[in-house]
């Protein structure tokens, strides 16, 4: 935590926080505000990814050789805490931080040039095509088939948790191409355009009344052989190298802009302030844990990504009970009696929170692979 305090690099938060004052619109940052879910509407982010790509810092993340700002881990870990702090939204995950990667490391030369300024611009936008019906966090369990034709791929089967298909133009996709062998044998790792013949878009209902979920179906999709990532049957090695990235992340700093805003709000009540209090004390411990993982001390980055998803999620879900509480003490303490405007968007908000201990892989199943890793 001594880093933060360097000269430097109080000037570098100075100098986020100082754009981020001028250059985030007011209108972005309400919409932001009443967001239930970490899948932020491309209404809202894309315009906010195109404010930050004029600027350079759209992807973070990614290094300078392909449009990234160059920065190291604690400058990005900065960024995003200002973000938080100034109540910017999340920009879309999915291509930014999640297939952007596995094109760096996977991707032909081609590939890498054709995709990542689109991704970067935001003329990209991606869904992923993991989850199926009968294979949800067993994965391996996949049959999507897609079968060798000339130089393409015929798909037939369906995605389902396709979260933002409906808005995607791109998805990246894990497809059966072998029934040989171990199931994760058998696997291979595609790009996808959305507008291909075939592709129907379904959308699923949460119970908090968003549509952010879908059913994609295939029939007799054809996809160039071309769009693979990897060597076929090498799917498995991708999609791992992706859910590092898709499972560790910058958890605290968003997590400790909600509870500072929920502290404010929250009226004396000695024990919701207690418990408060003790979500603070804990989201710390995880920004530290956040910032050794980006120093690479002590573990291995597959094991950080587990353990910090699994404290990540968990604090989010434990923040999102106590602005249930705090918000629902608030309403029966107004005079007029009416609820405050926050508990509409922190009802919503808790129900969509319930799968982030589901998705990216159970935390039952991080807290088995950070088991097998450390005891053999």
């Amino acid at each position: 935590m001594d880093m933060l305090n360097d000269p430097a690099l109080m000037a570098f938060r100075d100098e986020v926080r100082a754009f981020l004052e001028v250059n985030l619109p007011d209108g972005i940052r309400r919409a932001a505000a009443r967001a239930t879910s970490v899948f932020i509407d491309p209404a809202i982010s894309l315009p906010w990814q195109r404010i930050l790509h004029e600027k350079g810092w759209a992807a973070p993340d990614w290094p300078a050789e392909h449009g990234g700002p160059g920065w190291g881990e604690i400058e990005r870990y900065i960024f995003a805490a200002e973000c938080a702090r100034a109540g910017a939204p999340n920009l879309a995950p999915m291509g930014l931080k999640m297939v952007a990667p596995v094109i760096m490391h996977y991707g032909s030369p081609d590939q890498r040039a054709h995709y990542l300024p689109r991704i970067l611009s935001g003329d990209d936008y991606w869904c992923q095509g993991f989850s199926e019906p009968g294979a949800g966090s067993d994965l391996a369990a996949l049959q999507l088939r897609a079968v060798p034709d000339g130089d393409d791929y015929i798909l037939n089967g369906s995605k389902i948790w396709t979260t933002h298909a409906h808005f995607a133009n791109r998805m990246f996709a894990l497809v059966r191409t072998s029934t040989e062998g171990k199931p994760q044998a058998g696997i291979s790792f595609l790009l996808l355009d959305m507008e291909t013949p075939g592709i129907t878009v379904e959308p699923i209902r949460t119970l908090a009344g968003d549509h952010e979920f879908n059913q994609v179906f295939f029939d007799d999709v054809r996809v160039p052989q071309a769009n693979r990532l990897g060597g076929e049957n090498e799917g498995w090695s991708v999609a791992k190298h992706l859910l590092t990235f898709e499972r560790g992340g910058k958890y605290a700093p968003g997590l400790i802009g909600r509870l500072e805003q929920l502290r404010r709000r929250s009226d004396p009540d000695p024990v919701l302030r207690a418990a408060l209090d003790r979500e603070a004390v804990t989201l710390r411990a995880l920004q530290a844990l956040e910032l050794k993982a980006m120093r690479g001390v002590g573990g291995s980055p597959a094991l950080y990504a587990s353990a910090l998803k699994i404290l990540g999620t968990e604090a989010a879900q434990r923040i999102d009970t106590l602005a249930c509480e705090a918000l629902g003490h608030a309403a029966w303490a107004e005079a007029d009696g009416q609820a405050p405007a926050e508990l509409a968007v922190a009802v919503p908000r808790y129900l969509n929170d319930r799968a982030a201990t589901i998705y990216a892989g159970s935390n039952e199943i991080q807290r088995d692979l950070i088991a097998r890793t450390m005891l053999g």
